[in-house]
């Protein structure tokens, strides 16, 4: 890494200065300032999808897929040797591109504040390489769980999740996505995908407000933690964003670690499931392709698709919100941590690594290298989230359940419970409660009785503890339900059902 080399950042085909650019400053405000105004501002959380971009990252070999991620969260400096597409690189009056067209005359646009962000987002869906595979496979089954959300075409519209629009309605959007054909042979942007994807610039921007700093490699990143261990780690910045635009924050350093690739790797082995840190939400589900069913329950439940495109496993693990939807189900998969420092590494059992709110055992020059999961895995499980919004909303409790069940008895309890404590908890009693017995009703209502009372829930705008124990008091009801294929008995007392 040199302190002095010009940064600057592809957009649209043209190659653009980063120079003078604060490093607190996103790529939203970055991109406007060019003169590229079609991204919007609308809540500056990544809830809106009105900034929304595409950017040039690799895809599952050595080729480039086209990945929507929200430009208002993302540090401009992130963009550093990087390629960008915004909906003014599409296509332009007299020339629309086939996503602006379909929107335009399927009658998919009103204010047009939106648009920009819907074009975005539904583009990189259209450039997606195994789009048609999709088709075939949804089309051949009527049963799919996700074929109403699935176009003809192949397009899946969850790519749609973080675009919200207040004045048109969906369904003309939805119209337009589904009438999409394939991109031409001639269009540079689907050719483009064919060629390596932009290799991760080492980067060193200093302005006003601090350093911002991506190194090339691991050993750099810790030398530079070592140097300063009160920086930030930021890599999908998916809540770092948050805290720079809506509470003012700013850090004197900032490593960016997004492109370690050390940090970017996936690994399924006989014993144990490692994930990189630094992989995105959307590569790790990709990648797992379903073999860690709890994830695959989860990870649809996770914000959306913009958010996942960008947020990370050890991003959640250095937050450590008690509230993050992943932190549970890692929990009830028994995840353990790696921690990688100056002195080398350690892994730590999840249900051990959360020492208060917010806090954990990482040291200050440390940072999460992956997370591990054993295996083999339980063969019943479930991810129940309770939110205000089905999708797209911070969970007011989440419950991961992985269980084994053999011979009708519960051989063996995992729980991990968000929302109910300072902390990620694991929900010891009731899986000692469990464990042991007959996988009956009665079973799971006298476990459910346990559940009720497990953390120590609040009051907040987002539930009442009340209301939080209810939810406890009912998911082992739902998870017998669902696991039997039986209906929901009646508990036999008030508290059985988190009264």
């Amino acid at each position: 890494m040199t302190p002095g080399r010009r940064l600057s950042a592809t957009v649209n085909g043209e190659n653009l200065s980063l120079a003078g650019t604060d490093p607190s400053t996103n790529a939203l405000d970055w991109l406007r300032a060019q003169g590229l105004t079609g991204a919007k501002e609308g809540c500056a959380e990544g809830e809106c999808g009105a900034c929304a971009v595409m950017l040039a990252r690799a895809d599952t070999g050595s080729g480039t897929e086209w990945t929507a991620l929200n430009a208002c969260l993302l540090p401009a400096a992130a963009l550093d040797g990087q390629e960008v597409v915004t909906a003014e690189g599409l296509g332009a009056p007299g020339r629309l591109h086939p996503v602006q067209r379909e929107l335009a005359v399927r009658g998919g646009s009103q204010c047009g504040y939106c648009t920009p962000g819907f074009v975005c987002s539904m583009a990189a869906e259209y450039y997606r390489g195994d789009r048609s595979a999709t088709r075939d496979d949804t089309a051949a089954d009527a049963a799919h769980p996700r074929r109403h959300e699935c176009g003809p075409n192949g397009f899946e519209l969850d790519a749609l999740s973080g675009n919200l629009c207040r004045c048109t309605g969906y369904r003309p959007i939805r119209d337009a996505a589904f009438a999409l054909g394939e991109p031409a042979d001639h269009d540079p942007i689907a050719r483009r995908r064919a060629g390596p994807p932009p290799a991760a610039a080492a980067t060193w921007l200093e302005g006003p407000t601090g350093t911002y700093a991506r190194p090339a490699d691991l050993g750099e990143a810790l030398d530079l933690l070592a140097a300063h261990p009160g920086a930030v780690l930021v890599a999908g910045s998916t809540d770092w964003g948050v805290d720079v635009n809506l509470r003012g924050s700013r850090a004197p350093f900032v490593i960016g670690i997004d492109r370690l690739p050390e940090l970017r790797h996936l690994a399924v082995g006989d014993d144990v499931v490692e994930i990189g840190a630094a992989l995105s939400l959307t590569e790790v589900e990709r990648g797992l392709a379903g073999r860690v069913p709890l994830l695959d329950q989860l990870v649809p439940q996770f914000a959306s698709r913009l958010i996942r495109n960008g947020a990370t496993i050890g991003g959640n693990l250095g937050t450590a919100s008690p509230i993050g939807d992943l932190l549970p189900a890692l929990l009830a998969l028994e995840a353990a941590v790696v921690l990688v420092g100056a002195g080398g590494e350690r892994e730590v059992a999840l249900a051990d690594y959360f020492t208060g709110y917010r806090r954990t055992l990482r040291c200050a020059d440390e940072m999460v290298r992956a997370v591990r999961i054993p295996v083999p895995l339980s063969g019943t499980t479930a991810f129940h989230k309770v939110a205000k919004r089905r999708f797209d909303d911070i969970s007011s409790v989440a419950v991961a359940f992985a269980l084994d069940v053999a011979g009708g008895v519960v051989r063996r309890a995992r729980i991990g419970l968000g929302g109910v404590a300072a902390t990620p908890i694991r929900a010891y009693t009731t899986e000692a409660a469990l464990e042991g017995q007959p996988w009956t009703a009665e079973t799971a209502h006298a476990a459910a009785d346990v559940l009720h009372g497990e953390g120590t829930p609040l009051d907040d705008h987002r539930a009442s503890a009340d209301y939080r124990r209810a939810v406890l008091g009912t998911a082992l009801l739902r998870l017998h339900a669902e696991s039997t294929a039986g209906p929901v008995v009646e508990a036999p007392t008030g508290r059985g059902v988190g009264a």
